[in-house]
């Protein structure tokens, strides 16, 4: 692609040859270290998603840093470019699972279920990568399974350990970690990685651990999003710095596979926006299966099924992710529009979750303080700061009945069920929700 915008603006009209895609200079594939990589849409310079401000930062400069997206034509990792140190990340974070009802039955759900399928009991070991502040191994806790929690983030890791009691290691997850549990013998029986994954710059690193850290018999379940719901639905907004990569279970397959595991089954969930949930095992305990395109040992017909459906749909190819930047400009166009016509009309906008993709939408499409008033969210770490790049101020969700502005941005649309619930009091007197991806649309 020869067009690819430089931070002034939306990526603009490309080519719909192959042959005018840019390849980017030498830069290793995260998973498989070609160099081979295709430029797919860039959104220009922007602040880390999750650095929200105090009122004394201000007045401060904001480190921005490069939003590229680019597609590995070698093993069909889509990733962003741009490596920001994990410990300016995730040492101090803001993000707690814990406030999304959604997020709590989805890990109710996952962890009664292994419990029954595995038969864990009080030998047994649970191990969750990216632990937050226990979410989901809480629910193993109450039943009599000894977890363990992996979890970097200092502040959040202590709420784990002070408010529900998980055992938190806080540290990053690699290798030379696992080696050191496995000493120990905190060897997993089920080791859970949800959405992080992507947050990974060292994929082989953690693949590795994986495997280092996973009983023989045991099973690792990762969730991560997935990139053709990305892609179909125009979720632009869940690129951001944190999310270093975009996974097909065609990219899992080749990764997994260089490094010991197998993906035995997968699932392909509606939460996020659109999910994978991939369950992982050791080589040894299978054969090989005919399918030597993608060497699986004892997978399941899901994971055969949709590695050929991915073949079919094209996500091995660069062509499929032709013409993204043209359909996020479509988006942008339209709610600008949207927004410009409420704001002449006299109406007063407000805008709910102070999200890591909500960061994106707004200081992508040059959306703040001159259109939005505030932002509203439950999580109490948020409240009292103010928005990166847009410096809007962050209240709790009261604040919606109490001020009752005419409209409410609903950035974090992945849970737009939830939250259009919670704000039925609002919605009754008269206020509206405006749902700005897969489309634009009020309710």
């Amino acid at each position: 692609m020869t067009d690819i915008a430089t931070g002034q603006g939306p990526q603009k009209k490309v080519n719909e040859h192959f042959s005018n895609f840019a390849i980017q200079p030498p830069l290793p594939c995260r998973s498989c270290g070609s160099g081979e990589l295709v430029n797919v849409l860039s959104l220009g310079s922007t602040p880390l998603a999750n650095a929200l401000l105090t009122a004394e930062q201000l007045s401060q400069a904001e480190e921005t840093f490069p939003l590229d997206l680019v597609f590995c034509t070698q093993c069909s990792l889509v990733q962003i470019t741009e490596t920001v140190s994990p410990e300016k990340l995730f040492h101090e974070y803001f993000y707690l699972s814990s406030f999304s009802d959604t997020t709590l039955r989805h890990a109710e759900q996952i962890a009664a279920r292994l419990r029954e399928s595995f038969q864990l009991n009080g030998d047994s070991l649970v191990v969750e990568i990216a632990s937050n502040d226990g979410y989901l191994l809480q629910f193993y806790k109450q039943a009599g399974v000894p977890v363990l929690g992996i979890e970097p983030a200092a502040n959040i890791a202590r709420l784990a350990e002070a408010e529900r009691g998980i055992p938190t290691v806080c540290d990053f997850f690699d290798d030379a970690l696992a080696a050191r549990l496995a000493a120990e013998n905190k060897r997993a029986d089920i080791i859970h990685a949800n959405n992080v994954l992507a947050h990974v710059a060292n994929l082989s690193g953690m693949v590795r651990g994986i495997e280092t850290l996973l009983k023989d018999e045991g099973v690792a379940v990762i969730e991560v999003p997935y990139v053709k719901d990305m892609i179909d639905r125009c979720e632009f907004d869940t690129i951001y710095h944190e999310h270093l990569c975009y996974f097909s279970l065609t990219s899992l397959c080749n990764l997994f596979r260089r490094h010991g595991l197998f993906i035995s089954d997968v699932e392909h969930l509606d939460i996020h926006g659109g999910t994978l949930r991939i369950y992982a095992r050791k080589q040894e305990r299978g054969t090989r299966s005919p399918d030597q395109n993608h060497n699986a040992y004892d997978s399941s017909a899901a994971v055969k099924e949709l590695l050929q459906k991915e073949r079919e749909w094209g996500l091995t190819q660069p062509e499929f992710y032709l013409g993204f930047g043209d359909r996020v400009e479509g988006l942008r166009v339209k709610l600008l529009q949207l927004l410009a016509g409420l704001k002449v009309a006299g109406k007063r906008i407000a805008v709910y979750g102070a999200s890591a993709k909500g960061s994106t939408l707004l200081n992508y499409f040059g959306i703040g303080p001159e259109t939005l008033e505030y932002v509203v969210d439950r999580s109490r770490v948020k409240q009292g700061h103010y928005t990166p790049g847009t410096h809007l101020p962050i209240y709790s969700p009261e604040k919606l009945l109490e001020d009752l502005p005419d409209y409410v941005l609903l950035l974090t649309w992945n849970f737009a069920e939830e939250i259009l619930e919670q704000q039925s009091e609002y919605r009754r007197q008269g206020g509206r929700f405006i749902i700005p991806i897969p489309e634009v649309r009020l309710v």
